[in-house]
């Protein structure tokens, strides 16, 4: 199966916080998410992460989620999108974290290294969501503040995303865990007739000892003056 490029419009719950540790689990539980909730790291491919996966991706966009699809995906399609990210995962260059309950999976989410000789030390943070029925437990920031954790333990130094500009509440969400917007491509996402705003947000992670911040100053490989006049 061959992965296929991903569409970054994530949703997710807004809920309290609770505090996870760098491997995943709950810290000092005290109440929102229920205790059967657990959260796992797959990075091997199994059937039954495929069709659970599946279920929750196609539940949430047949319920309207902003996750990426215009309509509810087929399990080929799911199937593609969860073989690149358990790829990247193999090569160290991301993670996928999926919440599970005695039914199965019922939120997920990943990061992934951008690719480039000079983007290894950046991630994009995608496709955060909870299924319909369990909404409102505190799933999605579940997920994404252990994605978070976890993406700063691999040493990613920036963590980018990007929202449907509608998607109000996963923006609060986002902005309430540490991110910050910082650019808006209007109109640029597609659904049927109607464009919406594309909101990027990013999350410093920490920086390496001796790195410099260089900004957009002058000087530096790469750099050029401004033009006289």
């Amino acid at each position: 199966m061959l992965p296929v490029p991903d569409i970054i419009d994530g949703g997710c719950d807004i809920e309290r916080r609770i505090a996870v540790s760098p491997a995943g689990a709950p810290v000092g539980h005290t109440g929102g998410v229920p205790p059967d909730i657990t959260l796992t790291w797959p990075d091997a491919w199994s059937d039954d992460l495929a069709t659970g996966v599946h279920r929750v991706v196609h539940d949430v966009v047949a319920d309207g989620g902003a996750v990426g699809w215009a309509v509810p995906p087929g399990q080929d399609e799911t199937d593609a999108w969860l073989a690149g990210v358990l790829a990247d995962v193999a090569r160290g260059d991301g993670r996928l974290c999926v919440a599970v309950d005695r039914s199965g999976p019922v939120g997920l989410g990943s990061w992934r290294r951008d690719q480039g000789a000079l983007l290894r030390h950046r991630a994009t943070a995608t496709k955060f969501m909870a299924r319909p029925d369990r909404r409102g437990l505190g799933i999605g920031r579940l997920v994404t503040s252990a994605l978070v954790d976890d993406a700063r333990a691999a040493g990613i130094e920036t963590l980018h995303l990007a929202s449907r500009g509608n998607n109000l509440g996963a923006i609060a969400l986002y902005e309430d865990l540490g991110f910050t917007v910082w650019g808006i491509l209007p109109d640029a996402i597609e659904v049927a007739d109607e464009r919406y705003d594309e909101v990027h947000l990013s999350m410093a992670l920490g920086r390496p000892a001796g790195v410099r911040l260089r900004g957009s100053g002058p000087g530096g490989p790469g750099s050029s003056p401004r033009p006289a006049g």
